[in-house]
């Protein structure tokens, strides 16, 4: 999996990038909300990456800040949710507005987002939603911050790391509650709830 590039931006045309790293040009797919953060043509960029592949083709998806792949993450577990249309709705909506949408359960505010019709915002509304209301309380804002050594921003990538490993969202909430401690770095939360996990198995 690649993580990250960072490279100079050669040419920017919505949705595409093209990152030189090295001497090699990536093509880079990203959303109009990473493209409104990207510096001129030959200038340095830092993009966090996704990549998925497929049988036909290798995509890599990039963006400004980990909230943001996140989230791009998360709709792709979504039922009938591609790459195509994660990309869709990111470019459409906000981290926080989409966030406010699925917490309010707002159907009618999605299907204004090109590509999501009133079954797609309807399953997004039911699939996304225990998932937004775990980051919200862990994040104690909307799926905010990047996060330092330690605080609400380690929580929330312990959080997002057991949600990885199978957990569902309330249950990990309830052992990072269990193990949680000012100032513990992400791999202490992470190694104390797994730790709590064992001893209830």
């Amino acid at each position: 999996m690649i993580g990250s590039l960072r490279g100079i931006l050669r040419a920017k045309a919505p949705p595409q990038l093209l990152l030189e790293v090295g001497g090699v040009g990536y093509e880079v797919e990203a959303p109009m909300s990473t493209f409104y953060t990207l510096p001129a043509v030959g200038q340095e960029l830092h993009v966090l990456t996704h990549l998925v592949v497929r049988e036909d083709a290798h995509t890599l998806y990039g963006f400004a800040t980990e909230t943001e792949r996140r989230l791009f993450r998360d709709l792709l577990r979504v039922t009938g949710i591609g790459p195509k249309l994660a990309l869709a709705i990111l470019s459409g909506s906000s981290v926080e507005a989409f966030t406010q949408c699925v917490l309010a359960q707002d159907a009618g505010a999605l299907t204004k987002i090109p590509g999501v019709g009133r079954k797609t915002a309807e399953r997004l509304l039911v699939e996304m939603r225990d998932r937004l209301q775990a980051a919200v309380q862990v994040d104690g804002g909307a799926l905010s911050g990047n996060g330092g050594p330690g605080g609400a921003g380690a929580e929330a990538e312990a959080m997002g790391a057991l949600v990885a490993l199978g957990y569902k969202p309330v249950e990990a909430m309830r052992l990072l509650k269990g193990v949680s401690a000012p100032g513990a770095s992400t791999e202490e939360l992470i190694r104390g709830a797994l730790q709590s996990a064992a001893r209830e198995a």
